[in-house]
């Protein structure tokens, strides 16, 4: 699968360029092209800025024109904020890489093109372009920074390519508790809540029992909890025990 190029058109701050690169490869994205930096090229800040990056700009394609840059892709998306007096389809970020992904899948070459800091992309730059990205910003404040949009581009692509589960437990060199585990902990606290007449009165226990159930088997417990918890109540036992003693 060929991965889109992340265009810079025009871009202004070599500190950006780098932002971007990292931006980039955050997301395993590598094919960078920048169109006429009004810094020149190379430029050492973004090399700085670009951190554990630096390859992509070393391997950075160098354009005079965005026509250039794009001549040999197949789809063109252009970023934007701005409202266009152009006939074009408007997406969102996630739209716009499931349909790169899709295309990519079929070995054409897609890219996205992303204007200069201060103004964005001129409608000369966006007319290249099959389709505009627009994000839903807040319209008092739309303008986004280089880097923070190549983030953004580049996490859709990943999250269209990669299979990443919505919520997942980090469980620290441990496992979760099975169920006959679960059951002899909560068996162990209501032993010794019955012993210290937590249940009453006696026709409330059958459901405070339940209850007690209930919360043990939603609090996914691991191993290492269980026998935690398990090891709390034989201290507590044991030091009432001992202060018993004592008082004798």
């Amino acid at each position: 699968m060929i991965e889109p190029a992340f265009i810079l058109v025009r871009p202004q701050m070599g500190e950006n360029i780098g932002a971007a690169a990292r931006a980039m490869l955050n997301f395993g994205l590598t094919r960078m092209r920048i169109v006429a930096p009004r810094d020149g090229w190379p430029n050492p800040k973004a090399v700085a800025m670009a951190s554990g990056a630096g390859r992509l700009l070393d391997h950075a394609g160098l354009f005079d024109d965005v026509a250039g840059s794009v001549a040999d892709c197949d789809y063109v998306f252009a970023t934007t904020a701005r409202s266009r007096e152009l006939v074009k389809p408007v997406v969102t970020p996630e739209r716009a890489m499931e349909m790169a992904r899709a295309m990519a899948a079929e070995g054409k070459k897609v890219a996205v093109l992303f204007g200069p800091e201060r103004a964005g992309l001129e409608n000369e730059d966006v007319a290249h372009a099959n389709a505009i990205v627009t994000v839903p910003v807040n319209p008092d404040f739309p303008s986004l920074n280089l880097g923070q949009c190549a983030l953004l581009m580049g996490y859709e692509w990943r999250r269209q390519t990669v299979e990443v589960a919505p919520e997942v437990m980090g469980l620290a060199r441990t496992e979760f508790a099975e169920k006959r585990d679960v059951e002899a902990l909560a068996q162990h606290y209501e032993d010794r809540l019955e012993d210290a007449g937590f249940f009453f009165p006696p026709d409330k226990a059958p459901n405070m029992k339940l209850n007690l159930r209930n919360m043990w088997a939603r609090l996914n417990l691991t191993r290492a909890e269980v026998q935690t918890f398990h090891g709390m109540l034989r201290q507590i036992a044991f030091k009432l025990k001992q202060q018993g003693r004592d008082a004798e």
